[in-house]
């Protein structure tokens, strides 16, 4: 019935899409690993332009990328020159996997989609994410850090596999989290600002 709705296709791959693009917020590599691994095992189908995704070099790469990346979290300093790269590397990803959503639409409005809604999703949550690390080492002195990675790890995780199992619920919850985590980044990076500020006047 729901497959009578006028370009209701369109509004579930922007579901998908949405939800994919959020996850790669918390974490770059999961959310492509668990796309690679269900696409590889014909879990959910792919197009042929994004058959990549779906080949075992693909799978392999962003399989010891993942645990690369959650292990280096863990790591002082490494996880703030991790963030440094984070948010373009978050962006990047997150309009890959929003684009091959959309792969039967034309090429420029494909990838002008993905960058706007994919890349500006993905972006926005890591900035905000590296925004609360920053904050956390500031008053925890890093004690805090760990939690936040396990957070960010668990978000990646859940929300790739909600956005292909329910994207209608992946969708309310990327949106959710962007609203959770501009309002925490922001009061997380005025602290800094202010910490920084204070530490050099005296």
């Amino acid at each position: 019935m729901l497959d009578n709705v006028p370009y209701f296709s369109y509004i579930i791959s922007a579901f998908i899409g949405i939800g994919l693009a959020a996850a790669t917020g918390f974490r770059v590599f999961l959310p492509m690993f668990v796309v690679s691994l269900a696409s590889y095992f014909d879990w959910i189908p792919m197009n042929e332009h994004f058959d990549w995704l779906a080949g075992l070099p693909t799978l392999i790469t962003t399989g010891i990328a993942t645990i690369i990346e959650i292990l280096a979290y863990y790591i002082p300093f490494v996880d703030h020159l991790l963030d440094t790269v984070s948010i373009p590397m978050a962006t990047v990803a997150g309009s890959i996997l929003f684009a091959s959503q959309f792969a039967e639409l034309g090429t420029f409005p494909q990838w002008a989609l993905a960058l706007i809604a994919g890349g500006g999703t993905a972006a926005t949550i890591s900035s905000g994410f590296a925004g609360i690390r920053a904050a956390s080492t500031a008053t925890t002195g890093g004690l805090g850090n760990s939690i936040v990675g396990t957070t960010e790890t668990a978000g990646a995780g859940m929300m790739s596999i909600l956005a292909m199992a329910a994207p209608v619920m992946a969708a309310i919850f990327a949106i959710i989290t962007l609203i959770v985590v501009i309002i925490f980044g922001r009061k997380a990076w005025k602290k800094l600002r202010s910490s920084k500020d204070t530490s050099q006047r005296l």
